[in-house]
């Protein structure tokens, strides 16, 4: 099944919307408190050098590059010296004057937006104010073009996700992309992000990891081809102070673990079969109802899931009755879901409870 561009979930239309008379440049009598959140920069220009080699290779074509929260701009100068085009979604208006100067110098291949690119689209319900704005709003702006799912990556973000809400920020992009909504509703979008060694670790877990495994795990790697790019030490980012001074590195920050440079790409075929951006959220439940008792055995969870006969469902995945959570792959998790959500000997597959109405971790 293609999902159709521009109209795949129906929640971005209950999203909030920006107020029609604040600019994507201008102040807004809103109070955007970016300083009370730790953000990374890249501030080495061999770590700048080294991401453009890994993304651009041999390529002379005008590749398009979002850049999430670029800073002092030293990716952005490397990529558009590749040849590259980029658009820089900068939450900070400190460094605006200094993107919009080098912008200037390129012959329109860079433009600055105020804009929180892991804040895009957010779930409460008010007027939204620059940087906090919905992707519509955005990408008309930008005038990017939705495409069908079936088609290539529209553009290749980069960042770094927040340090404080890493987990969090993973979370709403994996509901984005399973839903088809915010910047998935214009595609396949390809995400290039420097996350926690720690972090990375989980997402790539399986049972051979018991350990990290989990319900992300299981998520991230139905949802996306992943690829390890690179690892760097924290030593080569840095955090400004309110003045745009670049801050001294506390000695505990100087200790912490590598950043993992990942790439994470929707798979073209993810809603060719039973799942689909409209049951996403049972798939979701299933898991989180699954590795809350990670250690149990699947029977006891299926019982709570499903009114269908549990050693019937265990015979269809061909699993044993003392299978374990943690011993079930992503796909076999895939190949469950599709089992129960296409039985037809039964009017009602699922038991419906709280967790339901709370997806959003």
């Amino acid at each position: 099944m293609d999902v159709p561009a521009g109209n795949r979930r129906g929640l971005s239309d209950y999203y909030p919307h920006l107020m029609p008379s604040v600019g994507f440049g201008k102040s807004s009598s809103r109070v955007y408190r970016c300083r009370s959140e730790t953000k990374r920069y890249i501030t080495s220009p061999r770590v700048a050098e080294t991401l453009v080699r890994i993304l651009r290779g041999k390529r002379k074509s005008c590749q398009l590059f979002l850049e999430c929260n670029p800073g002092p701009g030293i990716l952005t100068r490397a990529l558009l010296e590749s040849g590259a085009k980029v658009i820089a979604l900068e939450s900070d208006k400190t460094f605006i004057p200094q993107l919009k100067s080098l912008g200037k110098k390129v012959n329109g291949r860079l433009e600055v937006v105020y804009c929180d690119f892991f804040k895009l689209d957010p779930r409460s319900r008010g007027i939204l104010t620059p940087p906090i704005m919905t992707s519509d709003m955005l990408f008309q702006y930008l005038g990017i073009e939705a495409q069908p799912w079936s088609k290539g990556a529209p553009l290749k973000a980069i960042g770094i996700l927040p340090p404080k809400n890493e987990r969090n920020a993973l979370w709403k992009l994996l509901h984005d992309l399973y839903s088809c909504t915010s910047v998935y509703k214009y595609g396949r979008v390809e995400l290039n992000l420097f996350i926690t060694e720690k972090e990375c670790r989980k997402i790539m877990a399986n049972p051979q990891n018991p350990g990290l495994y989990q319900a992300l795990s299981v998520l991230c790697q139905i949802a996306c081809g992943i690829k390890l790019l690179h690892t760097e030490s924290c030593l080569s980012f840095g955090t400004y102070t309110a003045n745009g001074q670049l801050a001294k590195q506390k000695h505990r920050e100087s200790l912490e673990q590598n950043l993992c440079f990942i790439q994470l790409t929707p798979h073209k075929d993810l809603f060719t079969g039973t799942l689909t951006p409209f049951n996403y959220d049972v798939f979701f439940h299933m898991l989180r109802q699954c590795f809350m008792k990670r250690g149990a055995k699947l029977i006891d969870h299926l019982h709570s899931l499903s009114p269908i006969d549990a050693m019937h469902i265990l015979k269809q995945i061909k699993k044993n009755k003392d299978v374990k959570v943690i011993d079930m792959y992503p796909e076999d998790f895939q190949h469950l879901f599709e089992t129960i959500e296409c039985y037809k000997d039964d009017n009602y597959k699922w038991l419906y409870d709280d967790f339901m109405e709370d997806v959003i971790i």
